[in-house]
């Protein structure tokens, strides 16, 4: 394991419940953080202070934005690929429009901000570490009955990830994904009330999980589809 201390890593998505509790452990670790948020601005106490850098306005479904976001950034140790969303749609009530969205928001932010990540590892000559958030539907889609577009979206992200390992495998470039089940949010608590929320996973033990990922010298589990389950 080596240390995280003044290590620079992009958190894409950190402003969410997941993200925010990503960018709490890391520089609770030593990590420098570095969040691109589409948001116009972004409440400055929503991170610790001192450690996490805000880029604003930036889409990471739009090529040249993610382009310019990196372009700033130092040599970077990892980058964590949280940004997402979600879409509870039966096949009927899924237009075009539904499926377009949930590839735009999983896959393509993913997919351009890996391109980047791996372009400035490269630049630095160290290797890197990347950490792709798909979902439990991915890895058994029957799961995903009810959700299909956010399913086939998810699904794309694990292959994606999967392909990019074995692209990168003899750059000392580790690329692998976490599949949760339901993570235990305010939003999904408010969404779906009566559930069993004591079996969710909780934010903070994904982010000590990724912590522990990128902290490995050697990239053993690059390729790896992590179930993260939790009690469910």
């Amino acid at each position: 394991m080596r240390t995280l201390q003044d290590s620079h890593v992009v958190i894409t998505g950190a402003t969410g419940a997941l993200g925010r509790a990503v960018a709490q452990a890391l520089v609770e670790a030593g990590a420098h953080c570095h969040v691109p948020a589409i948001e116009s601005s972004v409440p400055p106490d929503i991170f610790p202070a001192g450690k996490v850098s805000v880029s604003t306005g930036v889409d990471l479904s739009d090529e040249a934005a993610v382009s310019g976001f990196y372009a700033t950034l130092p040599p970077l140790h990892a980058a964590v690929n949280i940004a997402g969303g979600f879409a509870w749609a039966p096949i009927a009530d899924s237009p075009l429009q539904v499926l377009q969205q949930q590839l735009s928001m999983n896959l393509v932010s993913c997919v351009l901000s890996c391109r980047e990540a791996v372009a400035n590892f490269r630049k630095g000559g160290q290797g890197g570490h990347i950490v792709n958030i798909s979902a439990r539907p991915a890895l058994n889609p029957r799961q995903g009955a009810g959700m299909t577009a956010y399913t086939a979206s998810k699904a794309a992200v694990a292959a994606f990830t999967v392909a990019l390992a074995e692209e990168v495998k003899s750059e000392n470039i580790s690329v692998i994904a976490l599949a949760p089940s339901t993570i235990d949010t305010p939003t999904n608590r408010a969404d779906m009330p009566k559930a069993n929320h004591a079996s969710w996973v909780k934010p903070l033990a994904i982010a000590q999980l990724i912590v522990a990922q990128i902290s490995l010298d050697d990239p053993i589990n690059s390729g790896a589809l992590i179930p993260v389950y939790g009690k469910a």
